[in-house]
């Protein structure tokens, strides 16, 4: 078994109104390179005529951001010109690459009715000749993903990137890179072996799940050690989990605010572009 090195509480950090708890970056851990930074908004339910969710037009450099939807929406707006609204179950997938501007609000309907609303956001660092590539966009509904099941169905995985059990992700990644959304029913269990010079991103996100025999509760983060390769896991309750993996960049990484970057310089240069509008033009 891959043993475990560090168990992470997510930090409770609101915006707003927004039930917002971060588990990466925070004082016991930096990022998981090249997983850097995790948000997870709700679980919370708001009432009939709500101002939504509170990300408005905001630039990004040199990184990308992966949205997952369990509850509510998510409408995103660009200025590469994407729009779209997507609802639970679904996943956004933002590669901001050489700069854009984008919001992230709720739809009208959600805000005129309100309800139940848990959203996530990882970001992805882009490997030093990837940070300036072409910004790309796509938001998928739930239907739209792969789907496929073990231990006789109790175990449900979304394959967001990469390949699993001859799966093929949803997404085409910029990097060599697989992730998954699982969701499991109580009892439902599952061992995958994973190379043991890959980071391994594992966070949960509701319910309890017994890691290589060692409960863990939801608002988690297991931190593994870069040695053996096989996880398991069981589900103590019904539970979801966001399970990634990847090599480590092992490059120098300087992230300040929406930009992340190798190099003070580099950042220096975001700023100035985007107040240049090197960024395109926000028009909503």
């Amino acid at each position: 078994m891959r043993a475990i090195k560090k168990i992470h509480k997510a930090e409770y950090r609101p915006i707003a109104d927004l039930v917002t708890y971060s588990p990466m970056p925070t004082r016991s851990l930096d990022h998981l390179d090249p997983f850097i930074f995790l948000n997870h908004h709700g679980f919370q339910t708001y009432p009939p005529h709500n101002q939504g969710l509170p990300f408005g037009p905001h630039p990004h450099r040199g990184m990308e951001t992966v949205t997952f939807i369990l509850a509510g929406d998510i409408m995103h707006k660009d200025s590469s010109g994407h729009e779209s609204v997507i609802g639970p179950g679904g996943v956004q997938y933002m590669t901001a690459g050489s700069g854009l501007i984008h919001a992230e609000v709720s739809s009208d309907e959600f805000k005129k009715n309100g309800g139940d609303l848990e959203i996530l956001q990882l970001w992805l660092n882009l490997p030093a000749d990837k940070k300036m590539m072409k910004p790309s966009y796509i938001g998928l509904q739930r239907e739209e993903i792969p789907t496929f099941t073990l231990d006789n169905g109790k175990v449900k995985v979304q394959q967001l990137f990469g390949e699993w059990e001859g799966n093929a992700g949803a997404f085409e990644e910029n990097f060599p890179i697989t992730m998954s959304t699982i969701y499991l029913e109580k009892g439902g269990k599952f061992e995958k072996s994973i190379p043991q010079d890959e980071s391994i991103f594992f966070y949960i996100v509701r319910g309890t799940l017994k890691v290589n025999g060692e409960e863990v509760n939801f608002r988690n983060l297991v931190e593994f050690k870069n040695e053996e390769a096989v996880i398991s896991v069981e589900a103590s309750e019904d539970s979801v989990l966001i399970l990634g993996n990847a090599l480590s960049f092992n490059e120098p990484m300087v992230a300040q605010g929406p930009f992340v970057m190798n190099t003070t310089k580099q950042i220096q240069e975001a700023y100035a572009d985007y107040q240049a509008g090197k960024f395109g033009t926000w028009t909503h």
